[in-house]
C-alpha cells in the first residue's frame, strides 16, 4: 500500500500530472471521475502567491471532491517559496509539492523549476525550509538532471529524502531534452529500487497506453505513475491503465456518445469555475483530443474553436453525437 505521510493511494496510484493552463479544476474534475489516484494543482509561482496576484490566487481553488489533491509551487527565492508554502497550507491541499522539473525558458532562465538542478545545495536548503514551515506532507517533481553530463537524480533523491520529502516524482527526461526524444526510465528505476530509498517514487514520461503502463511498472519497479499529456481530452488513459494492471484485460474504447458526455461535463465545469467567456476559451484546446480520431473531424472542431455561446457548443455537441453515433474510434 503506497503511502504518503497519512494519505493512502493504494498498491500502485496513478497521478495527474500538473500541467500549466491544463491541470484547472475543470480537467481535474473530469481525471478524478475516471481513475487518478492524486492531482496536482498547476504550477503556482511562489512571487505571484506572496504578491496576491490574482492568477496565482485562483490557482490555489481546490474541492473536496478532487481530494487527495496536492498544491504546486515554484520559485528561485528561498524566504518567498516559505512564503508561499505558508499561504498554500492555508488553503488546505492533503499535500505541498515543489517544481523542480519545469525547463521552459520563463521558468528556468530566472532560477527556478529545473534551474535548481544546476544547483543541488540550494536545491536541498530551499526543500528544507519548505518541509520545516508547513505540517503538510511535501513532495517533489523534478528530471533526471539539468543536461547529460548533470543526472544526479540518485543522490538528489537520497538528500531530499534525508530532509523529510515524502515522495518523489522523476520524469525520464533533463531539462536539455525538454520534452524530446523518448524518456529514459533506466534511473528511475534505479531510485526506486534502491534499498537505500524508502519513500514513494513515481515515474513519469512517455506514459501513453496501459500496455506500457504495465510494462514500464514490471521493468522499473515504481511504487507509482504520473501522468500529463497522454490525459489531455482523454481522461479515461487512468481508468484503462488501472483495469489493464488489475485484470490484463483492455477496456473498450470510450464511444462518442461517452466523449461528448465527457466533454460536456469538462465544459461545464470550466464555464462554472472561470465564467463564460474565459471558459469557453479555455476549452478550445481540448476538443481535438476529446474528437481524436474521428476521420474527416476537421469542419465540426473549427466550428466548436470559434463557437462562443455555451448554447452554440452545447448543440455543436449534440450534432456531434448524431452524425458520429455510428463511428468506431
Amino acid at each position: 500500500m503506497v503511502k504518503i505521510g497519512n494519505i493512502t493511494l493504494g498498491d500502485f496510484p496513478l497521478l495527474l500530472a500538473p500541467m500549466e493552463d491544463v491541470s484547472d479544476p475543470p480537467f481535474r474534475a473530469v481525471c478524478k471521475e475516471n481513475g487518478a489516484d492524486l492531482m496536482y494543482t498547476e504550477f503556482i509561482s511562489s512571487e505571484g502567491l506572496i504578491r496576491d496576484a490574482a492568477k496565482s490566487v485562483q490557482k490555489l481553488d481546490i474541492f473536496e471532491y478532487e481530494r487527495p489533491i496536492g498544491i504546486q509551487i515554484f520559485g528561485s527565492d528561498i524566504e518567498v517559496m516559505r512564503e508561499a508554502a505558508e499561504i498554500a497550507t492555508e488553503a488546505g491541499p492533503d499535500l505541498i509539492d515543489i517544481n523542480y522539473g519545469c525547463p521552459v525558458k520563463a521558468v528556468a532562465c530566472k532560477g527556478a523549476g529545473a534551474a535548481l538542478l544546476q544547483d543541488v545545495p540550494k536545491m536541498v536548503a530551499m526543500t528544507k525550509t519548505i518541509v520545516e514551515s508547513t505540517h503538510l506532507p511535501v513532495t517533489v517533481k523534478t528530471r533526471l538532471g539539468w543536461d547529460e553530463n548533470t543526472k544526479y537524480i540518485r543522490e538528489v533523491a537520497a538528500r531530499l529524502q534525508d530532509i523529510g520529502i515524502q515522495a518523489l516524482s522523476i520524469h525520464g527526461r533533463t531539462r536539455k531534452q525538454m520534452y524530446k526524444g523518448e524518456a529514459d526510465w533506466t534511473l528511475i528505476g534505479e531510485v526506486a529500487n534502491d534499498p537505500a530509498i524508502h519513500i514513494p517514487i513515481f515515474g513519469n514520461g512517455d506514459i501513453d497506453s496501459p500496455e506500457k503502463a504495465k510494462m514500464y511498472r514490471d521493468r522499473y519497479g515504481v511504487q507509482g505513475m504520473m501522468i500529463g499529456r497522454a490525459s489531455i481530452g482523454y481522461p479515461w488513459i487512468f481508468r484503462e491503465i488501472k483495469h489493464y494492471l488489475e485484470s490484463g484485460s483492455k477496456l473498450e474504447k470510450p464511444d462518442i456518445e461517452e466523449r461528448v458526455r465527457v466533454c460536456l461535463r469538462h465544459f461545464d465545469e470550466s464555464v462554472k469555475w472561470k465564467g463564460d467567456k474565459l471558459g469557453i476559451f479555455e476549452m478550445r484546446k481540448h476538443y481535438a483530443n476529446y474528437f481524436k480520431g474521428i476521420p474527416d473531424f476537421k469542419p465540426m472542431r473549427m466550428r466548436l474553436v470559434q463557437a462562443d455561446s455555451r448554447l452554440e457548443i452545447q448543440q455543436i455537441l449534440g450534432e456531434v453525437l448524431e452524425l458520429y453515433a455510428d463511428v468506431l474510434i
